[in-house]
């Protein structure tokens, strides 16, 4: 029978995932010959044989990929006839600019872990073990195509046992980047906090040792350091808190397994799933029916629910290892500033937080906090509070069309990059908050490696609209540099489109955005926040807001929810003035008296309330008092609540009569649970009551308020008339979406 020739591609996430192996072997399977190689578009494979061998083979592979690979778009075209011998791998074609998905960190998998704790195997506690389905990926990439020559990793050469299995097609290393082992493989550094070294027979079992003294570890993982303490030591976890200056903002926790976990924490089986998945992110689980010894109001304080992890890397599953007590994993630095990835500057940061420091040879070129992931407790709806480690940089639902080179460069507050060289998009790791200068310089080196690896320069630059942003500031610098006029797009419309893009609903006919978070520079010089949007036929128009109120002193009025309390209130009473000195209430009454700054925050609102109901007047941490409402009303059944507001027929949003609802309700003595439902309750209606007045079916949810997993569920428990219901799955909702919107904007709506 003839043989013939064919080419395929297959593009997605398809480098550093064992795709060429797997391709290796199967087509010995099916005694087919030819090459298999990857490419700046992905893996390209040329195989010879019988047409229906080949026809078969294809098949086999895109229906069962390698585990953590992700296909995205495959083809097969038959060429010229071609010989072969054999069927090999080949070099990378690294010639010409990088046009495929990138590759995120793995969580370490089940056969590396077992390896590492099976003594009779050589990679027995070696912290580095990993092989094609694990490991660090985008944290050590120096360029693409994913190969060792193009990462960190590429300092420690192979020996010959490393090599051996390298090569070997049976074994599952074969092929892999990041093979190492004890012998040619990475080293650490233990030291105290003078930077001495501190003589250790087992490292991880002398941390652990120090954890259960009460001291803090830094311990440099594979995308940062994290600083760790005893989560059971009261004293210690508030120690780390007057170290890192970090109040009251939780902390995440790590449990030395699964086991252990489910030993003190009630589970529902996706919040297993989503902690032992191969991106492995911080997962917040509700604390009812806790049984454990941790110090609860040190850890998360005054909160129902808790932050949770389990190992991901060889690194934290040795140090886990030796552990029966939880730990605090939070991110090493110091609060507000990037996550730090050199020992240099962990011990210059660090030195007065940490007491010992666990250093490696490893250099970590894309440092990344830990991801964190929430589910909504009756809808198990997912909702992603920071979008980082092992998703970071990828965003494969998204294909990109246009011949532009497009760089959207987010909102300030919780920054993270868009960067669509080509025809994929890539959505960098969560930054923070640009005003801080380290920080604002992780958002330029970011963004210059992204320029780096793709050889490109961006030919459109976009920002938000707000003229103060140092991200705005950045792009008009950037934009003069290559000779372009920077893009602005409003901020609440770019989270509208960050919807309507995540669940491609661009042609969809008419699609209401509704869009509530803390500040945005609005349209009208206004700052909005309390948002509902049209979209129709790439037009997107404002259709009404929450009532306007005062804006009063400035950035401290998101940082102090009694302002926000004193600026809805026309006549504050005895109970809201007590809030204040008499110098600040003279202050107050004068700036509003003249103030002509307005805003239609919902996220302010949320303050106004959570001060109302005596939850939180100051907030330590952004969106403390909104966290804190939310925790107040955890567990409430939803069926039990009213709305403050009857029927709407059209203007804006009465912001003063929903608050006023909270004030006679409290004065009337109800429970502050039923106060607050009532209070969700009337913002979950209002949605309905304004889409069933414009006569749209179609609503998307984009916003740092929809975090609030209690108003999620309200609103699905609320949609008896079945409207359709978009919420943000695979971004979060809050200003990280931002660059992802832009984008979205840039290539779907009209300027206006």
């Amino acid at each position: 029978m003839k043989r013939e020739t064919y080419k395929i591609l297959v593009a997605g996430q398809v480098q550093g995932v064992g795709f060429r192996p797997y391709v290796y072997t199967l087509a010995n399977s099916f005694k087919l010959r030819g090459t298999v190689s990857n490419s700046i578009e992905g893996v390209v494979i040329l195989v010879n044989g019988k047409e229906s061998a080949i026809r078969d083979f294809y098949r086999e592979l895109i229906q069962h990929p390698p585990p953590v690979s992700k296909i995205k778009s495959s083809s097969i075209l038959l060429i010229e006839p071609r010989e072969f011998d054999g069927f090999k791998i080949v070099a990378s074609d690294s010639q010409g600019q990088v046009n495929l998905p990138l590759t995120p960190d793995f969580a370490i998998c089940e056969a590396c872990k077992k390896e590492l704790n099976s003594k009779d195997n050589r990679r027995f506690g070696y912290a580095f073990t990993t092989c094609v389905n694990c490991g660090p990926r985008w944290s050590i990439t120096e360029q693409f195509p994913f190969e060792r020559m193009h990462t960190s990793i590429n300092a420690f050469s192979m020996c010959s046992a490393c090599n051996a299995e390298y090569t070997d097609p049976s074994n599952r290393r074969f092929h892999s980047q990041t093979n190492t082992c004890p012998e040619c493989g990475i080293s650490f550094e233990f030291v105290n906090k003078d930077n001495e070294l501190v003589p250790s027979e087992n490292i991880f079992k002398t941390i652990a040792e120090l954890l259960e003294e009460g001291k803090i570890v830094a311990v440099k993982n594979t995308s940062g350091y994290l600083l760790c303490c005893h989560a059971e030591n009261r004293s210690v976890v508030e120690t780390l808190r007057k170290r890192k200056n970090r109040p009251t903002k939780p902390f995440a926790v790590l449990f030395p397994s699964l086991e252990i976990l489910e030993s003190e924490l009630s589970l529902n089986e996706m919040e297993v799933q989503s902690l032992k998945s191969t991106e492995r992110p911080i997962t917040i689980v509700p604390l009812s029916n806790y049984n454990g010894k941790l110090a609860l109001d040190a850890v998360a304080p005054g909160l129902r629910q808790l932050g949770v992890m389990l190992p991901y890397t060889g690194i934290l599953q040795l140090l886990a290892n030796e552990l029966d007590f939880p730990i605090v994993a939070t991110s090493g630095n110091m609060h507000g500033s990037p996550i730090i990835s050199e020992a240099t500057d962990a011990f210059k940061k660090l030195h007065e937080v940490a007491d010992y420091f666990l250093h490696h040879k490893l250099n970590i070129n894309h440092p990344q906090d830990d991801s964190v992931l929430k589910i909504s407790p009756r809808f198990k709806q997912p909702v992603l509070f920071r979008r980082s480690r092992g998703y970071a940089p990828n965003y494969l639902e998204f294909e990109c069309k246009t011949t532009q080179k497009i760089l959207a460069l987010g909102a300030d507050l919780k920054n993270s990059i868009a960067f669509a060289p080509n025809a994929h998009l890539y959505l960098g790791q969560y930054i923070g908050n640009l005003e801080n200068f380290d920080v604002y310089q992780r958002f330029t080196w970011e963004i210059d490696g992204f320029f780096k690896i793709f050889q490109q320069q961006p030919s459109v630059i976009l920002m938000d609209a707000h003229p103060n942003y140092q991200s705005s500031r950045y792009g008009v610098e950037l934009a003069k540099m290559y000779g372009l006029q920077p893009v602005r797009i409003q901020h609440h419309k770019a989270h509208f489109a960050a919807a309507l893009g995540e669940h491609q609903l661009f042609d969809s006919g008419k699609v209401m955005g509704v869009v509530w978070d803390g500040t945005g520079y609005g349209d009208d010089g206004a700052i909005w926040g309390g948002e509902f949007f049209k979209y129709e036929k790439q037009h997107m128009e404002r259709l009404t807001h929450f009532e306007y109120f005062d804006w009063i002193s400035g950035d401290k009025m998101s940082k102090e929810p009694r302002l926000s309390l004193f600026s809805l209130m026309d006549e504050p009473s005895a109970e809201v003035q007590s809030k204040f000195s008499k110098t600040e209430l003279q202050v107050l009454k004068t700036l509003k008296g003249g103030n002509k700054l307005k805003t239609s925050s919902v996220g302010r609102l949320f303050d106004a309330v959570s001060s109302l109901l005596e939850i939180c007047d100051f907030n330590s941490y952004e969106g403390e008092a909104a966290i804190l409402l939310e925790n107040a009303v955890d567990g409430f059944k939803l069926d039990k609540f009213t709305s403050y507001i009857g029927n709407y027929s059209g203007g804006s949003i009465p912001t003063k009569e929903i608050l006023e609802g909270v004030r006679r309700e409290k004065a009337a003595g109800v429970e502050k649970q039923q106060i607050i439902g009532n209070f969700l309750n009337t913002l979950a209606t209002l949605v309905f009551r304004v889409a069933e007045y414009q006569g749209i079916t179609k609503i998307c949810f984009s916003g740092g308020v929809f975090q609030n997993t209690t108003l999620l569920d309200l609103l699905m428990a609320q949609n008896t008339n079945n409207f359709e219901l978009f919420f943000h799955r695979n971004v979060p909702p809050n200003d990280e979406n931002i660059a992802f919107g832009q984008l979205m904007y840039h290539l779907n709506c009209r300027k206006q």
